[in-house]
């Protein structure tokens, strides 16, 4: 008779325990380490025709910084741009995905790094109007993050930069400016509190007990 009863009490404590499996399974989807941080960097910006005859050209911006955290002290970003006139400005709009001026070729990307571990991938969507009678390019836009390394593992979520360049002499090979970039990330933590899993493991193991005295006691009457 006893015997049944603990055939009985298996399932009873594996339910126990699950429950305590299930928790910790959300727990570690439900947790996460934030970073919410600015920088600013020196720029230089490199454009280079890549279809003339759509106004399409190839933009390249390298960006480092003394007082960017986490070792994200350099930054390369390449992207596409269509330029339109606008009175005796040029407009740009840049993107990383060049479907999106109606052409094929490779998706671009931006990366942020340094001498460490740690290292971010993104998208850039972004835009900028130079103006040669004040001499600037000012922009700014939005990087969607896609990923990343080191304590960056799994990262999702948003850079927004604002930019402003110098322009060059003519015929200069690049443009010099500054660039102030709010990091806003998201990393899922891998593995839960083990206290939290200990404790719940616990309850499961305490449930059964309780379970299998009632059922002694049970039997002891009978």
């Amino acid at each position: 008779m006893l015997r049944s009863h603990i055939k009985w009490l298996i399932p009873a404590a594996l339910a126990f325990g699950g429950f305590g499996l299930n928790v910790q399974s959300a727990s570690a989807q439900a947790t996460y380490d934030t970073y919410d941080f600015t920088a600013n960097y020196k720029t230089s910006v490199q454009l280079q025709p890549f279809l003339p005859e759509q106004n399409i050209v190839r933009a390249t911006i390298t960006g480092e910084s003394t007082d960017a955290p986490y070792g994200l002290t350099k930054f390369t970003s390449n992207t596409y741009g269509q330029t339109e006139a606008r009175g005796d400005n040029t407009f740009t709009r840049f993107n990383s995905d060049p479907s999106t001026f109606g052409i094929q070729g490779e998706v671009l990307g931006d990366i942020y790094y340094g001498d460490g571990p740690n290292q971010l991938f993104g998208l850039a969507n972004d835009s900028a109007e130079i103006n040669p009678n004040e001499g600037t390019i000012k922009g700014g836009g939005t990087i969607t993050i896609t990923g990343g390394t080191g304590i960056f593992q799994n990262t999702t979520g948003k850079i927004d930069f604002t930019q402003e360049d110098r322009l060059g002499p003519p015929g200069a090979p690049t443009t010099d400016g500054n660039a102030i970039l709010k990091f806003s990330l998201k990393t899922p933590r891998a593995v839960p509190e083990p206290t939290a899993t200990t404790a719940l493991v616990g309850v499961g193991v305490l449930g059964a007990g309780v379970l299998l005295r009632k059922h002694r006691r049970k039997a002891a009457s009978n």
